[in-house]
């Protein structure tokens, strides 16, 4: 038994004016970054340390500081800082799409942020060996299928060193992805408690796929997932990837599915997080499942 709820959501645009997002430049996005080449991809390589020490050091970190304000910075530069920041905060580890670190991560991971929860966004690209998996241009998607045994590894190991930080509450992790981080959000799966999460939201993913480890939700029963797809995304109008994650959800009374189909421009689009609804709708399932 799955449960799943399909909502008709009108398009909200909500602008983006500031000068920090219409200039936010990473250098672990496509445009950036020298990729290695398929052929010398091993993956014996995926869990040296060093490799895997590199999203880490290089993640991305939001801090709420209250009304309205964040600390933006990474996890190099908290690094020394112990007595910062004060309390606990509810932690987000947000996983990238196949391009990497745009504008469009730092909108969400502020968003998320200025409600209250600290950001933890490791990008996977800041590891030396790293092939491209996608173009973005075209679209095309699948470039290089190995790409989610990185993303769950860098997934698993934000998620445990995050544990470990005094500012964190380890009571409400969350592990929160687009795209490809969306697919990683749907297959990781947590080895024991240590690595698990208290929930997951998944953005522009339908749980569908034609490689088996893409396809369906690695979620244990007590870690609720919020699925976001639009109904005509580009990027799943083959057959085999149409669909949505509630397909493959259990019986988690706080799972919800909710697919965007009303024909407006929101239904034919990627991402959805810019839309109002859908940020309120994120918002409270967060507050649902938070202890």
């Amino acid at each position: 038994m799955y449960r799943y709820i399909i909502f008709s959501i009108f398009l909200n645009t909500t602008a983006y004016s500031s000068s920090y997002y219409n200039n936010f430049y990473s250098d672990f996005h496509n445009s950036t970054k020298t990729f290695t080449d398929n052929a010398d991809m091993h993956e014996k390589s995926f869990r040296e340390k060093e490799e895997v020490n590199l999203p880490w050091i290089n993640a991305l970190v939001r801090i709420p500081l209250g009304n309205g304000e964040i600390y933006r910075g990474t996890m190099n530069d908290l690094r020394g800082n112990e007595d910062f920041p004060k309390g606990k905060f509810k932690t987000i580890i947000y996983m990238h799409g196949c391009a990497g670190h745009w504008p469009g991560t730092a909108k969400r991971i502020d968003f998320y942020a200025k409600n209250g929860y600290a950001v933890i966004a490791p990008p996977s690209m800041a590891r030396k060996k790293y092939a491209q998996s996608c173009d973005t241009s075209i679209p095309r998607g699948g470039l290089y299928r190995s790409v989610l045994k990185i993303r769950q590894i860098d997934a698993e190991n934000t998620i445990l060193r995050a544990k470990e930080l005094d500012w964190t509450d380890n009571r409400n992790i969350f592990l929160v992805g687009l795209s490809e981080g969306g697919i990683t959000a749907a297959t990781y799966y947590p080895k024991n408690v240590d690595s698990s999460v208290n929930g997951r939201v998944i953005e522009g993913w339908t749980c569908n796929a034609g490689w088996e480890e893409y396809k369906g939700l690695n979620t244990p029963y007590n870690e609720p997932v919020l699925s976001l797809v639009a109904k005509y995304d580009p990027w799943f109008q083959a057959e085999y990837l149409k669909g949505h994650c509630g397909q493959f959800m259990n019986s988690n009374p706080l799972n919800k599915s909710l697919i965007v189909d009303d024909g407006t421009q929101l239904s034919k689009g990627h991402g959805l997080m810019h839309d109002s609804e859908i940020k309120k709708i994120t918002l409270e399932f967060l507050k649902r499942i938070s202890k």
